[in-house]
């Protein structure tokens, strides 16, 4: 039957007024799914029995747990999730002060970036914003509600399947909904247009760039959406948007040792950057057994991690010349849940 989380305002009141019921039960229901996060018709007591049957009749609410689950050393927590016939792996990452859930939006991922171990999977399934919203709210239900911070950096493209992202989005965001600021939600890209300006268009989300490398020539090795979407090109759209202000810009950097976090580099990511409010998370390499080399064009690619030593330069010299750059502090290493290596292993 048809999952009754996904829907937003509008159908909920239709459905409602389907079911007999009056067109204010739409936000009755709204509540008891989006707030309340109730799991069983049941739950829904200010709905009337009959009313209730006829929506069970029809749907099912939509959340189902994990399949699998297992925890870092760090306190990292990975899940498995069934959708349809394929799973998705969603990451729990906690800290003092936040919890902060980073789900898929895809099972697999069709960009093949020559370095993500989510690559290797291939593209499998577009996710519905219920089985997105399964995720957040299956997990946030798990801890309390403590949930505090989303990012859209699992498996998949997000801009490969913006419908649903965009109505997953409209849902955690509406008074209606899970009543989530945007600011709080962080979508990434590796910079697809003109799905990418769409976004912009349609969310007050924040927004993480994939780039990995300033020169064509370099990222098109081992990102191929680099051919159809220059990541200049995409930096020139993204100079015609107001990030001054509350929405934040952010760029998401791998640093391989001698392949990107060089001088050279480094001046030309000031360069492509400049004028640009944004700040510049670097990453270290999370190096896995399926990702050590690559083979493009019969020519074998290695991916040696940068140094710490070298990527403090890195940060302190693109801060000095007006990028502000962290350094990301890696996560679920051990249990394959950081940066790019997500590949359903819970499933073997």
């Amino acid at each position: 039957m048809e999952y009754l989380i996904g829907k937003n305002i509008d159908e909920l009141q239709q459905i409602a007024v389907t079911a007999g019921l009056p067109l204010f039960a739409g936000k009755q229901l709204a509540e008891w799914l989006y707030k309340k996060r109730a799991v069983t018709f049941d739950e829904m007591t200010n709905i009337s029995i009959k009313g209730r049957q006829i929506c069970a009749n029809r749907f099912v609410i939509g959340r189902t747990k994990p399949v699998a689950a297992v925890e870092s050393k760090d306190g990292t927590k990975k899940f498995l999730f069934q959708v349809g016939q394929e799973h998705v792996e969603t990451v729990l990452i906690p800290e003092e002060d936040r919890h902060t859930l980073c789900i898929s939006t895809q099972a697999g991922c069709r960009m093949r970036c020559a370095f993500c171990m989510t690559g290797t999977l291939g593209f499998r399934k577009h996710l519905t914003a219920a089985e997105m919203l399964n995720q957040i709210l299956t997990v946030d239900s798990m801890i309390n509600g403590s949930l505090t911070n989303l990012v859209l950096m699992g498996e998949g493209e997000p801009m490969d399947n913006l419908d649903e992202v965009l109505r997953t989005l409209t849902i955690l965001t509406a008074p209606w909904g899970y009543g989530w600021s945007p600011k709080r939600i962080t979508v990434s890209s590796v910079g697809i247009m003109p799905q990418l300006a769409r976004f912009l268009n349609e969310s007050d989300c924040h927004l993480a760039i994939s780039l990995h490398n300033p020169f064509h020539s370099e990222r098109e090795t081992i990102m191929p959406a680099e051919k159809a979407y220059p990541i200049a090109d995409t930096i020139n759209e993204l100079k015609q948007y107001d990030f001054s202000h509350q929405r934040r810009l952010s760029f998401e950097y791998i640093c391989w040792g001698g392949m990107n976090d060089t001088l050279r580099h480094a001046k030309e990511l000031v360069r492509l950057l400049k004028g640009l409010p944004c700040r510049m998370n670097l990453i270290r390499f999370h190096e896995g057994k399926e990702n050590e080399q690559y083979t493009v064009n019969n020519t074998t690619l290695h991916f040696p991690s940068s140094d710490e030593k070298q990527m403090i330069w890195l940060r302190d010299y693109l801060t000095d010349h007006g990028i502000t750059t962290t350094i990301r502090r890696s996560r679920g290493e051990d249990i394959l849940a950081a940066c790019g290596m997500l590949v359903n292993a819970l499933k073997k």
